[in-house]
């Protein structure tokens, strides 16, 4: 039976003994300056030092982002695309620059095979619109996972209901790393699209996207690849992988929200319908017909988030300079630390792999008879921010056996200390739970 924090039952956390706080250091040396150029890594939460552990759900920005975000609207505020005064001359040429740089970041081949939208969920319902209503007929399929977040969900039940396609899932085990085995039998002729997690925001898993991306295409398929928990923190080369999709956003990897990103390849972005009607999107209007712009201004309806657009090119200039390759290394040893550490506390259940080289940042974890939400409650009282709950997996989670994880996920400008100082106060969690108990 859990017990709730809430009850009032438990004492808080300020009634058990304090243990010992370790100063957060500066991480790895090449990060040394890295955690003073994150103005709200300098907060304290309840009197104490923040240690912020839920970059899985939105990292944290840089001063060079903030700023970008200011100077836009103090110097270059105006519409884009439309006018030709000198503002808005500057403004579009500051937001088109950062759709080069997405395409740069990302290894595309040509700019104009890089569209915005609000978030990632966006770009792949956009992708599901455009590409799923005009190219999918009855008994068509698409394969997924097991691991998927709802946002690669959910919009292919609307297809599914819509156009009576069918739903196919390669299945994880019980170390949470796909069954690639059931591949051959999945795909199949009648498979025209394979959409997949690149890395589980649940489990940590980085899937081999590559091999199943050949696989694919081997039958004919496309793929779609949800890169939300990769592109941020390891780089990737959509021509090396030739995917047809990927979709992610500026949140995650340092940028501001309300900015997400679908790369496609130019003729399937060119052979698609539009996702929203309304003023850019077109080259002539009728009042009985029309005729639309070429990608990507053909899926970009109505005047766009410019100045968090301009920001997120502010975030890949940050994590071009900090150098992917390196950020990579760093969270892969900050991973392999955390794993080595969880797996020494005999409590504690960790789910996903136990190889860090397939581990992404990201430590799903519980506490026998304890409910993730309480953990994350008490951690809260010690400065620490985890995520609690089933991450909108919540397929994932009954395949698990649970209702939720408690859920702490790295950056590159995160360190070991942190690491010891959350299993330091997850043993304080016990500590309550036992008192309470013992009552």
């Amino acid at each position: 039976m859990m017990t709730d924090i809430h009850s009032g039952n438990i004492p808080a956390a300020s009634d058990i003994p304090e243990t010992s706080r370790v100063p957060a250091s500066d991480g790895a040396k090449i990060f040394k300056k890295t955690r003073d150029d994150f103005p709200i890594l300098k907060r304290k939460i309840y009197g104490k030092p923040l240690i912020y552990l839920d970059n899985a759900a939105t990292s944290q920005k840089p001063f060079s982002v903030i700023q970008a975000i200011q100077t836009y609207y103090e110097n270059s505020n105006a519409n884009i695309h439309r006018g030709v005064h000198h503002l808005a001359e500057e403004a579009t040429s500051a937001y088109e620059a950062v759709r080069k740089k997405t395409a740069a970041f990302i290894h595309a081949k040509d700019h104009h095979s890089i569209l915005f939208t609000r978030n990632c969920t966006e770009a792949i319902n956009l992708a599901a619109f455009s590409w799923g209503r005009k190219f999918l007929k009855p008994g068509d399929e698409i394969l997924l996972t097991e691991m998927e977040h709802h946002s690669n969900l959910i919009p292919w039940h609307f297809l599914k209901n819509e156009k009576g396609i069918e739903l196919k899932f390669i299945p994880f085990n019980e170390e949470g790393i796909l069954n690639l085995s059931k591949l051959p039998e999945l795909l199949s002729s009648r498979t025209k699209l394979v959409s997949l997690t690149h890395i589980s925001n649940s489990l940590g898993t980085i899937n081999p996207i590559k091999q199943i991306i050949e696989a694919a295409h081997e039958k004919g398929a496309l793929v779609l690849i949800d890169g939300a928990q990769s592109v941020p923190h390891l780089p990737v080369d959509v021509q090396d992988l030739n995917c047809d999709f990927l979709a992610f956003s500026s949140h995650k990897m340092l940028g501001p929200t309300g900015v997400g990103i679908l790369y496609g390849k130019l003729e399937l972005l060119e052979a698609m319908d539009p996702f929203m009607g309304g003023g850019e999107m077109i080259r002539e209007v009728w009042l009985d017909h029309s005729t639309y712009s070429k990608p990507p201004w053909k899926y970009e309806a109505g005047t766009p988030n410019i100045a968090d657009t301009i920001g997120f090119g502010a975030a890949l200039d940050y994590l071009n300079q900090t150098g992917m390759k390196e950020i990579q290394k760093q969270e892969e040893e900050l991973t392999r630390f955390a794993l080595q550490r969880f797996s020494a506390e005999k409590e504690i259940k960790v789910y996903g792999p136990q190889n860090f080289k397939i581990h992404a940042g990201i430590i799903s974890f519980n506490l026998e008879g304890i409910h993730p939400h309480d953990v994350g409650t008490i951690l809260d009282q010690e400065g620490i921010a985890i995520r609690a709950g089933h991450h909108c997996t919540q397929p994932l989670m009954r395949k698990l056996g649970v209702s939720g994880t408690a859920r702490a996920s790295f950056y590159f400008y995160n360190t070991k200390e942190e690491v010891e100082l959350l299993l330091q106060s997850i043993q304080k969690v016990f500590q309550i739970f036992h008192h309470a108990a013992a009552r």
